[in-house]
């Protein structure tokens, strides 16, 4: 980030604008929760059971997610063949899947008439039971292991390849590269990635609803979605949210605290060669990972695929008009996380320093709060001035933009700072402010990480089964309540087929955003 004075012009009031109504989202609305609360409220032994419960599958999963994503992560960096690139991106795929297509996959896999249970058949063994604390890690693992692995891949990367070449002239050997190379590198990455996986984990709500299996399953954010939907119990939803968000916090500053550079300094961006990595054996364990990374994640999918084929031509209407509706959800959900991410991520790279990364902080907050009680938040505001329930759709369009914001400040404020850098003092000598400045210099250089920003925020929005799974009416149902109430009906040939529709909207809107941030890109 440049060190110099730079004109902020409206850039600031815009960026302050954002960040507080991130800040009003965050915890204005768990104020507006407890407000509305009817007297002071308790914990039982049922939740704090679900305080335990959230805490264990957040760990096991972050743990698990990123310990198998090392070996897979080491693979890919160590390796090239043809399709490399093809299978990097495919193994990304179900980061962006709807959980509740996801959960699909997995039974058609793991469940008890999955493809494991019926090879076992023959063997005399029982088929599997994947609901209850495994299924959720199980969940978890399939969606994080893929950002784990990426995540810790770019590590890899930014290891100079003179450092190697180095170690290959003093005769290091694959152990001794991994003890003065390779640990460095992962004591500086994995506490980022162990926290980011660890914070999605806790906040997760379809992976639990589906997948829990009972009391003993629940996790805090579920507990929160029975307070509000069955007991309207305000007080004890707003205690455990308060809870929920300390402990988010709390992981965030652990995870800085243990964190160290890596220290390997800049290259000279030479390709990557790796003299360690020849034997046959390192061969065939690399080779291993990676096929058994591949059929974990992708097996999944293509039964997703196989088995909506049947399906999707009988859907009924009311899932076609879901999907209209789930469209206009994300798309008005991406529109709104791009509306707030540039302004933040442009005032905090104008101000830099700490007052900079504060207005950052501000808007990665959303990240630790719990979209459910953002949603009750808002329509208790609301509720004096309009009917919350006729503004369920643009509702959840704002929360998930909120939950979205995380992610496109990551992508945007790097690029950002980069631009502004190079060419900051270009456009300041030419006197270039404001609009002028953004449309002519900012945004040409922008584009990639603004089409990564609003595919990833609309795939996102589309298959999630939130705030809306609170407030909706019968007729106001999105794509992926409609699945989940088709599964509940035990529809589950009409399931399949809106899984499979869902999975083509939200990887379609995905790839058509990044694909147009991509096309004549300047940067």
């Amino acid at each position: 980030m440049a060190r110099r004075a730079q004109p902020l012009g409206l850039a600031l009031p815009a960026g302050l604008a954002a960040a507080g109504a991130m800040l009003g989202l965050s915890l204005g609305t768990l104020a507006a929760v407890a407000w509305r609360a009817e007297g002071a409220s308790t914990l039982g032994p049922a939740d704090w059971a679900a305080v335990r419960f959230t805490l264990t599958q957040a760990l096991l999963s972050a743990a698990l997610s990123v310990t198998l994503a090392v070996p897979v992560a080491r693979a890919l960096a160590r390796r090239r063949f043809p399709g490399r690139g093809l299978l990097i991106t495919l193994l990304g795929a179900p980061f962006l899947l709807p959980v509740i297509v996801a959960v699909l996959g997995l039974l058609a896999v793991f469940g008890r008439s999955g493809l494991i249970s019926q090879a076992l058949a023959p063997l005399g063994l029982g088929p599997i039971d994947i609901y209850g604390l495994r299924g959720v890690v199980l969940a978890h693992v399939f969606f994080n292991l893929p950002l784990a692995t990426r995540l810790i891949l770019q590590g890899w990367l930014a290891i100079p390849a003179e450092r190697f070449r180095l170690a290959a002239s003093l005769g290091f050997t694959a152990h001794d590269v991994a003890r003065r190379l390779e640990w460095p590198m992962l004591r500086s990455v994995l506490p980022g990635a162990f926290l980011v996986i660890f914070l999605i984990c806790m906040t997760s709500f379809a992976v639990a609803l589906t997948l829990g299996g009972g009391p003993r399953a629940t996790t805090v954010e579920l507990a929160i979605y029975q307070a509000f939907r069955f007991e309207f119990d305000l007080g004890r939803a707003a205690l455990l949210a308060l809870i929920q968000f300390a402990l988010c916090a709390g992981a965030a500053a652990l995870a800085f605290a243990v964190a160290v550079p890596g220290g390997f300094g800049a290259g000279l961006d030479r390709p990557l060669a790796r003299w360690d990595a020849g034997g046959v054996w390192l061969r065939v364990l690399d080779g291993m990972w990676i096929a058994l990374a591949a059929l974990f994640l992708l097996v999944p999918l293509a039964m997703i695929v196989a088995r909506g084929l049947a399906g999707v031509t009988d859907l009924p209407p009311s899932v076609w008009q879901a999907a209209g509706r789930s469209l206009a959800v994300a798309l008005g959900s991406a529109a709104l996380t791009l509306a707030l991410a540039l302004p933040i991520a442009l005032a905090a790279v104008r101000l830099g320093g700490p007052r900079g990364a504060a207005l950052q902080a501000a808007g990665l907050m959303a990240i630790a709060a719990s979209p459910l009680v953002m949603g009750t938040g808002l329509f208790i505001l609301l509720f004096p001035l309009a009917d919350p329930v006729a503004l369920a759709l643009p509702l959840t369009a704002l929360v998930n933009a909120a939950m979205s914001l995380p992610f496109a400040l990551r992508a945007l404020t790097p690029a950002m700072a980069e631009a502004e850098a190079g060419f900051g003092r270009l456009a300041d000598s030419l006197g270039l402010r404001g609009a002028v400045r953004l449309r002519l210099v900012l945004l040409p250089r922008l584009r990639r990480p603004i089409g990564f920003t609003l595919g990833l925020s609309a795939a996102l929005s589309m298959g999630d089964l939130g705030v809306i799974a609170l407030f909706a009416d019968p007729g106001q149902a999105t794509l992926p309540l409609q699945l989940y109430r088709l599964m509940a009906a035990y529809r589950m040939e009409a399931a399949a087929g809106a899984a499979l529709l869902l999975l083509a909207l939200s990887l379609g809107l995905f790839w058509i955003f990044d694909r147009g941030g991509r096309v004549n890109a300047q940067a």
